[in-house]
C-alpha cells in the first residue's frame, strides 16, 4: 500500500515537471533598430504585456530572453522618432528588425536598461525626466552598476570618481556617513547639497539642519543624480545643488530575483547584503536587508550598522501607479577621536578616546502618486515621513590635553519631518511646431528637531542618559515651516536650441524654544540655572534663473544658466555648548547666484566628455574663524557671517571605451579610460572680520582635484586601477597653518590609490579591492567637535573580497 502511494506520488510529481518543462519553455526576441540607416543607439525597446524593457546597444541591437511562448507587442521609442509598435507570435526565436521615422522634438520618459555590463559609469540627465526638467542645466549620472568599486564600504573616492570637482571627507572606513562638497562648499555629511533618496528628503532637518546622516548603501543604489546650483529653482535653495540616490527596483521580465553578497576585509570588515526582488503581474517589489560591522584600523574604533529596505509599486491602471517605500537604519559606533598634529606625525593609528560613542536611528517613509493624462501631461504627487535620531556621546574638550575623566557631553537630538509635493509636466508645440515643455509645482515641508545636551555618566560605555534632572547644557524645540511654488519652462526655439527660464517662491519661518543652562556660582557648590527663550524668523521671497542649450550638430552640445541661492541661518547650531567652537548669535541668511557654462556630448558611442566653467558668488558666508575670549584665556572657533566670496572653477570630465572606438564597437572586451579634472580658485573678496582678509583662499577649497583611471575586461572578467590627487586647503577663514588645538590649520594634498578586480561565472560574481595601494597616511578633515575634535586619519591599505549570488 505504501509502495502504491509513493509510486502515485512520483507519477504526480514527474507530470508536473513535465507539464512545467512545456509551460516555462523560454525563447530569444532579438533585433535590430535603424533611424535614416543610422544605429538607434539608446532606443528603448519594450514587449508587452510582461513589461520587459531594454536599451539598444551601440550597434543598435537588443535582444530579450526567456521570453514565454505567447502573443506580444514590441514598441520602440527614441528620441527624434515616431513612436513604432508592432504585434508578435512567439513559438520560437524571433528576429524583429525596426526603421524608424524621423519625428522632431519628442522627448521620452526615463527608461530602466536592465543588461548594463557596457555602459559607462558616467552619464547626464536628459532634457525631461518623469517629472523634472534638466534642460540647460549641468548635470551628472553615476551608474553603479557599471562601477568596479568597493561598494561593500561605500568607497566614496571610487564610487564618485566621475564627478568633477567634488572634495570628499574620509575617515570613515565602514562608509556609515556620506562627507561631500562641491565647488567650495563644505563637505561635512552632505549639507550643502539637497540630499534626496528617490526624489524626496532624507538629511536630518531640510531648513535647520541640513545634514544626512543616513547614506543608503552602495550596493542597493540604480544609479546617483547630481544637478549643480541651478537645482535650487525645483529642489530648494541649495549653493551646491541636489544630489538624489536612485535605488533599484525589482527586474521587471522575472518574477523573483535573489541577490546575496558577503565581503570581508581588513580591520575585522564583514558586511552582509541580501536583496529579493521582481514584477508579479502588477506589482514591482524590492527589498533588501543589510549589516556589517568592523573594528577600524585605531583603538577604539567598533561599529555596528543594520539597514533594510522595502520598495512595492503597483500599476492600478496603464495610467496610474502607486509606490510606497520604508527605510530603516540603525548604527552605533565607537570613535577613536581625533588627533595633534605632532601625535598624526609620529603615529596615525593611535587614539587618546575611549569614552566616545555615536549611535543613528533612522526611520524614513514615503508614498507617491504617478498619474498620466495622456502622453503630453503627467502629474506626480510624493509625501514622505522622517522619524530619526542621532546621540553623541563623549568628550568635547581639546584633543591636546588627556581625557580629564568624569561626566561625558551628550548631545540628542530627535527629527520629526513630514513634506510633500506635487508636479505637474505638460509638453505642448508653440507655432513652429517644436514641443515644448512646462513645468509646475508646489511643496510643503514640516519639520521638528528636539535637541538636548548636557551631562552623561562617567562610565566608558555607550549609555545615552542624562544625569540630573533634566539637560544641564540646554533644551530646545526647533519647528519650522517651508511653502515653495516653482515653475520652469523649455521654450523649444528650433530643433537645435532650446530656452529654459524659471522662478522659485519661499516661504521660510524657523522657531526656537527652550532653554540654556547656566551654573549658579562659579565654585564647586552650584546648581543649574534654566535661561527660557524663544525666537522666530520668518521670510519670504522669489529667485529666479534661465538655461539655455544649442545642439550644433548630433553628439555635441553647449549649455549655460545662471541661478540665484539662499541658505538659511541654522537656529539649532546656535545653543550648541563646545569649548572648541561657538556660535554668533547675530547670524543672517546667505545669499548668492550660480554661472554655469559648458560644452558636453559623444563621440560615436565610443567616447563621453564634459568640460565647463562656473562662478559661485557666496554673500554673509558662514565660516569659523579662530577667537580669543575677552579675558584672552581661551581660544575657540566662532561661527559668523566673514564675509563675501567667489569661486570660479574649471571641470571636465572625459571617458573613453578605447577597443570600441577601434573596433567600431565589434569588441567584446572594453578598455575604458577616464579622467577628472578640475580647477577652483575660491577667495574672499569682502571681509566682515578683521581676521580674514580679503584674497584670503576659502575654507574646504583644494585648488586642483585631479582623478584618474583605467579598467579593462569584459561581461565576465574587469580589473580597475584609480589614482587621486587632492590639492592643499585650510580648514578656516583665517588660513592658519598650524594650532595647538589641531582643531585649525591645513590639510594637505595628499595622492591615494586603488586597485579593484572582479570574475563572473554563471550566477556567481567573486570581486575584490586594494584600497589606499600605496599605504599612504593622510587626513581630509579637521574637526571641532564630533567625530574629533582634531585630526581625523583617513583609512591605511586594507584588502577586501566579496562574493555575489544572484540568480
Amino acid at each position: 500500500m505504501k509502495n502504491n502511494i509513493f509510486g502515485k506520488i512520483v507519477l504526480f510529481v514527474l507530470m508536473n515537471a513535465c507539464f512545467f518543462n512545456v509551460y516555462a519553455q523560454k525563447y530569444v526576441v532579438s533585433g535590430r533598430v535603424q533611424l535614416s540607416k543610422q544605429d538607434a543607439a539608446g532606443a528603448t525597446v519594450s514587449l508587452t504585456p510582461t513589461n520587459l524593457k531594454t536599451a539598444c546597444n551601440s550597434n543598435g541591437s537588443f535582444e530579450f530572453n526567456e521570453v514565454a511562448a505567447g502573443n506580444y507587442e514590441l514598441s520602440v521609442r527614441f528620441i527624434g522618432a515616431k513612436n513604432y509598435s508592432q504585434k508578435i507570435t512567439v513559438n520560437n526565436n524571433v528576429v524583429v528588425n525596426v526603421t524608424l521615422e524621423e519625428a522632431e522634438g519628442r522627448q521620452l520618459n526615463a527608461v530602466n536598461v536592465q543588461d548594463s555590463s557596457q555602459r559607462m559609469a558616467s552619464g547626464n540627465l536628459r532634457q525631461v525626466e518623469g517629472t523634472a526638467i534638466y534642460a540647460g542645466k549641468k548635470t551628472e549620472v553615476v551608474n553603479v552598476a557599471s562601477l568596479n568599486a568597493n561598494l561593500a564600504t561605500n568607497n566614496t573616492r571610487q564610487i564618485y570618481s566621475r564627478v568633477a570637482g567634488i572634495n570628499i571627507i574620509e575617515y570613515d572606513g565602514g562608509g556609515l556617513q556620506l562627507g561631500i562638497g562641491g565647488r567650495g562648499l563644505n563637505p561635512s555629511r552632505v549639507s550643502n547639497f539637497n540630499t534626496r533618496q528617490n526624489g524626496y528628503d532624507i538629511s536630518a532637518d531640510a531648513l535647520g539642519y541640513p545634514e544626512s546622516y543616513y547614506t543608503p548603501p552602495a550596493e542597493a543604489l540604480e544609479r546617483i543624480e547630481i544637478v549643480r546650483g541651478a537645482a535650487s529653482l525645483q529642489y530648494g535653495t541649495q549653493f551646491g545643488g541636489l544630489i538624489n540616490f536612485q535605488l533599484k527596483k525589482g527586474p521587471s521580465d522575472k518574477p523573483m530575483e535573489i541577490t546575496s553578497r558577503q565581503t570581508g576585509g581588513s580591520f575585522g570588515f564583514f558586511n552582509t547584503f541580501n536583496s529579493i526582488g521582481g514584477t508579479v503581474k502588477k506589482l514591482n517589489y524590492y527589498a533588501y536587508y543589510q549589516y556589517k560591522r568592523g573594528d577600524g584600523w585605531r583603538p577604539n574604533s567598533h561599529f555596528d550598522q543594520h539597514g533594510a529596505y522595502l520598495h512595492l509599486d503597483y500599476q492600478f491602471t496603464p495610467k496610474f501607479k502607486v509606490t510606497g517605500e520604508y527605510n530603516f537604519m540603525h548604527y552605533l559606533a565607537h570613535l577613536p577621536g581625533g588627533l595633534t598634529d605632532d601625535e598624526f606625525k609620529t603615529d596615525p593609528g593611535q587614539s587618546n578616546r575611549a569614552r566616545n560613542w555615536f549611535r543613528v536611528n533612522w526611520n524614513l517613509a514615503s508614498i507617491s502618486f504617478d498619474y498620466q493624462f495622456n502622453d503630453n501631461t503627467k502629474i506626480n504627487w510624493r509625501s514622505y515621513h522622517l522619524y530619526g535620531g542621532r546621540q553623541a556621546l563623549g568628550i568635547l574638550s581639546y584633543i591636546n590635553r588627556p581625557d580629564p575623566g568624569g561626566t561625558r557631553d551628550l548631545l540628542d537630538d530627535t527629527f520629526k519631518n513630514y513634506g510633500s509635493e506635487i508636479r505637474l509636466l505638460h509638453q505642448y508645440k508653440l507655432t513652429n511646431d517644436q514641443r515644448s515643455t512646462f513645468l509646475a509645482g508646489v511643496r510643503v515641508y514640516k519639520g521638528l528637531t528636539l535637541r538636548n545636551q548636557g551631562n552623561a555618566d562617567d562610565g566608558s560605555g555607550p549609555s545615552f542618559k542624562y544625569t540630573g534632572s533634566f539637560p544641564s547644557g540646554s533644551g530646545y524645540k526647533f519647528p519650522g515651516t517651508n511653502v515653495a511654488v516653482f515653475t520652469e519652462n523649455i521654450f523649444q526655439m528650433n530643433e537645435k536650441w532650446s530656452i529654459t527660464p524659471g522662478a522659485r517662491f519661499e516661504f521660510i519661518s524657523t522657531r526656537s524654544d527652550g532653554y540654556y543652562a547656566t551654573k549658579s556660582s562659579p565654585y564647586d557648590d552650584f546648581y543649574y540655572i534654566q535661561n527660557f527663550e524663544k525666537k522666530s524668523n520668518n521670510r519670504s521671497f522669489i529667485f529666479f534663473g534661465i538655461g539655455t542649450s544649442y545642439k550644433p550638430v548630433q553628439g555635441i552640445e553647449l549649455y549655460a544658466n545662471i541661478s540665484q541661492n539662499y541658505r538659511s541661518v541654522n537656529f539649532n547650531d546656535i545653543r550648541v555648548i563646545n569649548p572648541n567652537a561657538r556660535v554668533d548669535s547675530a547670524l543672517t541668511d546667505e545669499r548668492g547666484y550660480t554661472i554655469d557654462g559648458g560644452i558636453r556630448g559623444s563621440v560615436n558611442s565610443w567616447m563621453r566628455y564634459d568640460l565647463s566653467l562656473f562662478y559661485l558668488k557666496y554673500n554673509k558666508r558662514i565660516g569659523s574663524v579662530n577667537t580669543k575670549s575677552a579675558d584672552n584665556l581661551e581660544n575657540y572657533r566662532l561661527r559668523k557671517n566673514i564675509g563675501d566670496s567667489r569661486n570660479i572653477g574649471f571641470e571636465s570630465l572625459v571617458e573613453a571605451d578605447l577597443l570600441n572606438a577601434v573596433t567600431n564597437g565589434n569588441s567584446k572586451y572594453k578598455l575604458t579610460v577616464y579622467t577628472n579634472f578640475a580647477l577652483i580658485d575660491a577667495k574672499y573678496i569682502n571681509s566682515l572680520d578683521p581676521s580674514v582678509r580679503k584674497d584670503n583662499l576659502v575654507e574646504f577649497v583644494p585648488p586642483v582635484l585631479f582623478r584618474t583611471g583605467i579598467s579593462f575586461g569584459n561581461k565576465r572578467f574587469d580589473i580597475a586601477y584609480q589614482f587621486s590627487h587632492v590639492g592643499k586647503q585650510y580648514s578656516d577663514a583665517t588660513n592658519a597653518e598650524f594650532s595647538d588645538r589641531a582643531i585649525d590649520g591645513v590639510v594637505p594634498a595628499y595622492q591615494v590609490m586603488d586597485l579593484s578586480a572582479s570574475y563572473k561565472w554563471k550566477w556567481f560574481t567573486l570581486s575584490g579591492s586594494i584600497n589606499n595601494l600605496a599605504d599612504k597616511r593622510y587626513f581630509t578633515r579637521r574637526a571641532d567637535g564630533y567625530p574629533g575634535p582634531g585630526i581625523l586619519p583617513s583609512d591605511p591599505r586594507g584588502y577586501y573580497i566579496t562574493l555575489q549570488f544572484k540568480h
